[in-house]
């Protein structure tokens, strides 16, 4: 049985035990981390001992960390500085108990990086892609993490076709897909058919506002066999507890159909 765990940047606290009291006052034990929780960037230079001590004390489970970059940013300094603090990230998703990092497969778009544009689709921002993924895969290596990548319309990896090719052209164990259904361009079925062998987590967006099939997207998690956490995410936290509901009740009407 999938169990409900949330973006713990939906709480925004003056501190990282805040921060985690609130995601367990709300139901949850589960949470997708961000650095940004406890006052860091995303990839950070370090990460101090007290950020995984108050993970660990609280006994939360960190189902994925947040490491998100324009992997084929136009800035090559800063594209190599994250990639390379991806190996920090790494180590600390060793000893939070973390097996995922998320990450977003870029865009052309100099200042957005989740800003479409004209030149993703070419052959040059496909090999830069597949040459960042190559070195996130390298610098992750030695903790053994899985690098979960999330189709985006706007990105380079924009559906499910594309991501099926990137997966088998790269042809690793530790690349895996991040599944949102609220981003998929094609039908559900077709991209569970495409991806659902590979799906390291699954994302549910903005579900309050009921703009998807959620019998059917639970009911293809189900079949898929993934039996991990889907995580909640997209709206604020005056919203959670109307959003834990609904995912409920969808759920519940996927197993009973």
């Amino acid at each position: 049985m999938n169990r409900f765990g949330i973006f713990a940047k939906t709480f925004s606290r003056p501190s990282l035990n805040e921060v985690l009291d609130a995601v367990i006052a709300h139901g949850f034990d589960c949470v997708q981390f961000n650095m940004a929780c406890a006052g860091l960037p995303t990839l950070p230079e370090s990460v101090p001992g007290a950020v995984v001590q108050s993970i660990l004390d609280n006994k939360l489970h960190v189902a994925a960390t947040s490491g998100t970059f324009n992997i084929i940013d136009s800035d090559l300094v800063r594209r190599e500085r994250n990639l390379a603090r991806l190996g920090v990230l790494a180590a600390f998703c060793t000893a939070a108990g973390c097996p995922i990092i998320t990450l977003c497969s870029g865009t052309r778009d100099p200042f957005d990086m989740w800003r479409a544009h004209p030149e993703n689709g070419g052959q040059e921002a496909w090999s830069e892609t597949i040459g960042s993924l190559e070195i996130a895969l390298r610098v992750t290596e030695h903790f053994g993490t899985t690098l979960g990548i999330e189709p985006e319309p706007t990105n380079v990896i924009s559906d499910a076709p594309r991501a099926r090719r990137l997966l088998d052209e790269m042809k690793s164990p530790r690349l895996k897909i991040v599944m949102d259904g609220a981003n998929i361009l094609e039908p559900l079925t077709e991209a569970f058919d495409l991806l659902g062998r590979d799906i390291a987590l699954v994302h549910a967006k903005e579900p309050a506002h009921g703009k998807m099939d959620w019998p059917l997207y639970f009911a293809l998690i189900h079949e898929c066999g993934y039996g991990g956490p889907i995580i909640l995410h997209g709206f604020p936290e005056d919203k959670v507890a109307d959003a834990l509901e609904k995912l409920n009740s969808y759920l519940k009407l996927s197993i009973a159909s």
